[in-house]
């Protein structure tokens, strides 16, 4: 079985302020990079959901990794229908925004507010910044990681379906966070709906006394690959308006005992995908990486028991 763990980023403010995951002297971009990778076979790159991703940042990471080496993409929190800030857009972009779609009521845009032309440019420009990674085989999946308000009504189904056809040739890997994709009346129907259209079902754990999260379902897809992606339990901080941060609402230390329990399921599920991959989005501090550790020894023991 291809089990890959890693983490939701790498460069994480917490993470470099705790100062106990890099080395003494790993203070560049690079020097981080080149750690990580030398940890982990796997890293999501969560920066792509805050802001549009740069083929120069692109071709330096794939120089920084190694060979095998896998990047996930989050994909751009426009395409997947999160409000955005202007301000995250390519300037150029946003200056050519039509006027009434800003407004001193209005800060945010969405997706469904741009004119078809500016749609096709911040496509292409997405897809021309995963193309050093998708070129080395770096790539791994992009994962669309849809808005808790995009519910399974015909113009959610619209957007998963563009999303899917925007991104033709490659991995596509969909969370959803309304509960009407998964509840035990649409389940099934959702998860057929994802493997006519080869959509990787992303698989997740969270708090599980709270109402806004998807429900968890241990299925696969797309035969290729299996996502499994901790979000941590932490009900307290889950749904929180005033989180600082991701770092803040995501902040959960995994036990042993939690991540032993959850290697049972995920090695179920990784016999009926050619890859799977697990990403802890638990990401204050060093806690991701730890918990990776544990788990990837885990599993290794595990594989190895009699």
């Amino acid at each position: 079985m291809d089990i890959r763990c890693g983490t939701a980023g790498w460069t994480d403010k917490t993470l470099i302020a705790c100062k106990r995951f890099y080395p003494r002297g790993s203070s560049s971009a690079e020097a981080r990079l080149r750690f990580y990778a030398s940890q982990f076979p796997l890293v999501e790159v969560d920066s792509a959901y805050y802001a549009m991703p740069s083929a120069s940042n692109a071709q330096l990471w794939f120089e920084r990794t190694p060979e095998g080496f896998t990047f996930n993409f989050k994909a751009f929190r426009l395409f997947t229908g999160h409000q955005t800030s202007p301000d995250a857009l390519p300037r150029d972009i946003a200056m050519a925004l039509p006027d009434g779609i800003i407004s001193a009521r209005k800060k945010n845009v969405y997706y469904r507010d741009m004119p078809g032309d500016i749609r096709d440019e911040l496509w292409q420009r997405y897809r021309e910044a995963l193309e050093p990674l998708r070129a080395s085989r770096r790539l791994g999946a992009v994962l669309f990681q849809f808005a808790p308000w995009i519910t399974r009504a015909p113009d959610g189904l619209a957007l998963v379906e563009e999303c899917r056809a925007r991104m033709a040739g490659y991995m596509m890997a969909a969370e959803f966070r309304n509960q009407s994709w998964f509840d035990d009346e649409h389940a099934a129907w959702s998860l057929e709906f994802l493997r006519e259209r080869g959509i990787v079902h992303v698989i997740v754990d969270a708090p599980p006394d709270v109402s806004n999260r998807v429900h968890t379902v241990w299925e696969v897809t797309n035969p290729a690959l299996a996502m499994v992606r901790l979000h941590g339990r932490n009900t307290q901080t889950w749904g929180a308006t005033g989180a600082a941060s991701a770092a803040d609402r995501f902040d959960y230390d995994y036990s042993e005992a939690e991540l032993t329990d959850l290697a049972v399921p995920i090695r179920a599920i990784a016999r009926r995908a050619g890859r799977t991959h697990v990403i802890f989005n638990n990401c204050f501090e060093d806690q991701g990486q730890r918990n990776a550790r544990t788990l990837m020894s885990v599993l290794e023991g595990i594989k190895d028991a009699p």
